[in-house]
């Protein structure tokens, strides 16, 4: 899922990207509206839950409440490296930063959520920058390109 919201100019604007399991919308449990739309990538199965409920648990109960503030406080960390992503000028730098910010365990793996349109979206590159930028750094030896994930090439040692 994707969290939007539409500038002036009829672009979207990727907010939160959210997988299985993730939360989203949060703020709006603080705010009459909420200006954002949720938008599936993939086919997705939702879960709302009552703004009403929710608030009177935070009450009931503090260690949900802290939970709830640890997840806002891991939120925060996240869009702050999305708003240092997005002053990058650079493609291929905005694309290695997101690169090695996302490998999995080996250091070296990441996954693509969604399709590499989705990822430009959410780098804030146009789909045709991501795909030469990839392109070239795959030429380079930079990185490997598999079936939904990137493989980055080997630091020397």
């Amino acid at each position: 899922m994707r969290l939007v919201r539409i500038d002036r100019a009829g672009r979207e604007a990727v907010l939160q990207v959210a997988a299985a399991g993730d939360t989203m919308a949060e703020a709006s449990l603080f705010s009459p509206t909420y200006h954002c739309d949720a938008v599936a990538t993939t086919e997705a199965v939702v879960r709302l839950y009552p703004k009403a409920i929710v608030l009177a648990e935070f009450d009931r109960n503090s260690k949900v409440a802290q939970a709830f503030m640890a997840m806002l406080a891991h939120q925060v960390m996240n869009l702050r490296t999305r708003l240092e992503q997005r002053n990058i000028h650079s493609a291929h730098d905005r694309v290695r930063h997101y690169l090695t910010l996302n490998a999995g365990a080996d250091g070296r793996t990441v996954m693509v959520p969604g399709t590499l349109k989705d990822l430009a979206t959410e780098l804030g590159l146009t789909h045709e920058a991501l795909y030469r930028t990839l392109a070239d750094m795959a030429a380079a030896g930079e990185i490997e390109r598999l079936k939904g994930k990137i493989r980055l090439a080997k630091s020397p040692i």
